[in-house]
């Protein structure tokens, strides 16, 4: 625990309590309304939503690695954990949670924070935007007051509950969802500092029980009376069978938990020009995930909306996290009962609102529209995500997007046959140059540019066998633009060897970069290849190359590939070593 709060609260201060307080008691009325909404949108009583809010509001801002994160129950995880209950039931989903908690404390531990940099925007944008939808579609119902529906993990399932009970629609329902919808657009515009989702529901829940009591389905019809009692500690049945099972869905958990808790200190980095630490703000989101079960909490995570909302209203350290978890407790214990006549309807709209705010259309009509690779890999992951599962769907946009990668990486692999140009001052290793009246039978050099891996390698060595059938004397490989090499580029690399090697020739290697040198002394390809063959500059490689020809195939040779040919070509005697450097070739 030593230096867990090292560097969080140096200098403060009386007047960042006061603000702290300010902030923290801001975004605590923002997320009483959304963790009650959030709860029931996951198939689970409201009360739960307030405990996670309370208890991973409090930890998160405690132990994680960012200064002005808000953690708490969110939109992204709604699908996710209706899944699980409808699944495997309420008491799996916490320790689902559980367990969650464990894998991102030890993502922390292993530092794995940076490795969520490297998921692809379409992806995550993808993901974020189908579950989006997934969340709108699943308040349908309660906007329009349908009784008889049954929640299913499938989204087809769901739409088609809809239009069967489409005849039980409840049009006091609608009138109160359409006046905390206005209410809710409208605050903002008039009130920007007043949480409109707040004022929404006191409002439609007023005239709902004033105008259409007794007509409208209210938290307390289906749920019960919210308890202002303290959540009891009760730690979950824990067997190896039930681990087994519940390890795909927390693994889920973790990872979007991961992905959105990092995200959302990104976007707190760039509100406040600080820095976060990623390993610390994984274990902080790990202890609330491991606490809060114990508790009857839910899944919790960094929230976007809310941490923004925490540093615009004057932030300044961790307590106001610690606040606003310390409020939302305050609230339940002294009205939680009067929750209970807030129509199912006044939640609908806050719920929708949120999934339209989280859908990113923008960012998704912007991908779409460039009409590339990452177009496919966005649709992708939106539909799978849409109709199977966001587990589904993570795994195939990144198989996808890998796929895409690999293939826009062996794109860049460049293999080119060059020879000095003569008519260049410092005469420059360039493609033009070669042709078939201008290109040395004995000597055959290639500049190699990209990397040397599993989705290029085979082109690597399929372009440089075809140089090989024509059995040139020295195989010059230009490979400074090399920045590395895997496994499989060294298997190609080495069948190149092996088949130059065994029909007599030389191969030299010049320019390659400190790192390759190391890969290649490390595999053994360097003592392969030979110490002595490997030149610091392509100059010094020709000069070797040219010392080593069969002096007899150069007599009567018109290719005049290098200015050495030209005295090659017209002495019938042999010549044992031509002497001078080739000029200007270090580069």
């Amino acid at each position: 625990m030593k230096g867990l709060f090292t560097g969080r609260f140096e200098g403060y201060s009386l007047g960042h309590f006061q603000k702290d307080l300010l902030s923290g008691t801001i975004v605590g009325v923002v997320a009483i309304p959304l963790a009650m909404s959030f709860a029931i949108a996951s198939g689970v009583k409201p009360e739960y939503g307030i405990y996670t809010t309370c208890i991973a509001g409090i930890l998160t801002a405690l132990f994680g690695g960012s200064r002005y994160q808000i953690g708490g129950p969110t939109g992204a995880f709604v699908p996710i954990l209706l899944s699980i209950v409808i699944t495997y039931g309420y008491e799996n989903l916490l320790l689902a949670g559980l367990l969650a908690g464990i894998l991102l404390c030890l993502m922390g531990i292993f530092k794995l924070g940076s490795l969520i940099k490297f998921i692809p925007r379409p992806v995550t944008v993808g993901f974020t935007s189908g579950i989006a939808v997934t969340i709108f579609t699943g308040q349908i119902a309660s906007f329009l007051g349908l009784t008889g529906i049954k929640k299913h993990e499938a989204f087809i399932a769901n739409l088609n509950e809809i239009f069967i009970h489409i005849n039980t629609i409840n049009f006091y329902s609608i009138i109160t969802a359409f006046i905390c919808l206005i209410v809710i657009l409208v605050t903002p515009k008039i009130f920007p500092k007043v949480p409109g989702s707040l004022v929404a529901i006191v409002i439609s829940t007023l005239i709902a029980t004033v105008f259409f009591s007794g007509h409208v389905p209210t938290i307390g019809t289906a749920y019960g009376t919210i308890p202002n009692t303290l959540p009891q500690f009760h730690v979950p049945e824990i067997t190896f069978d039930r681990i087994k099972q519940l390890m795909g869905p927390a693994f889920v958990i973790a990872m979007l938990g991961g992905i959105e808790s990092l995200l959302s200190a990104v976007v707190a980095d760039g509100m406040t020009n600080s820095k976060h630490n990623s390993n610390k703000e994984l274990i902080g989101q790990g202890i609330a995930n491991i606490v809060t079960p114990l508790f009857g909490g839910i899944p919790a995570t960094g929230a976007i909306a809310r941490t923004a909302t925490n540093i615009k209203s004057g932030a300044t350290s961790p307590i106001s996290g610690v606040i606003h978890g310390i409020f939302v407790l305050l609230i339940l214990i002294l009205f939680a009962p009067y929750a209970s006549h807030i129509p199912l309807a006044s939640m609908a709209p806050i719920l929708m609102v949120v999934a339209w705010n989280m859908s990113e259309q923008k960012h998704f009509a912007h991908i779409l529209k460039m009409k590339s690779g990452d177009s496919l890999v966005l649709l992708v992951t939106f539909l799978f995500t849409v109709f199977t599962s966001l587990t589904t769907a993570v795994e195939i946009g990144l198989i996808l997007a890998i796929i895409l990668f690999t293939k826009r990486m062996s794109n860049m692999l460049v293999i080119s046959k060059v020879l000095p140009d003569h008519t260049r001052k410092n005469e420059k290793l360039l493609p033009h140059v070669v042709n078939k009246t201008h290109d040395c039978p004995q000597i055959s050099i290639y500049t190699i540019e990209g990397p040397l891996f599993f989705g290029a390698a085979q082109t690597f060595e399929q372009n440089i066998l075809a140089t090989i059938h024509y059995k040139p004397k020295v195989l010059i490989l230009r490979m400074g633009k090399v920045p590395f090499i895997d496994t499989t580029g060294e298997s190609y690399f080495r069948s190149i060897v092996h088949s130059f090697k065994q029909q007599g020739g030389i191969l030299l290697v010049s320019g390659i970069q400190s790192e390759l040198e190391t890969t290649l002394v490390r595999n053994g390809l360097y003592v392969e290849i030979g110490e002595q063959n490997f030149f610091e500059h392509t100059g010094d490689a020709i000069t070797y190359a040219l010392e080593h020809l069969d002096t007899k195939k150069c007599i009567d040779c018109k290719h005049f590939a290098f200015r050495e040919c030209t005295q090659l070509s017209h002495q019938p005697q042999k010549v044992n070593t031509v002497k001078g450097k080739v000029n200007a070739l270090d580069f």
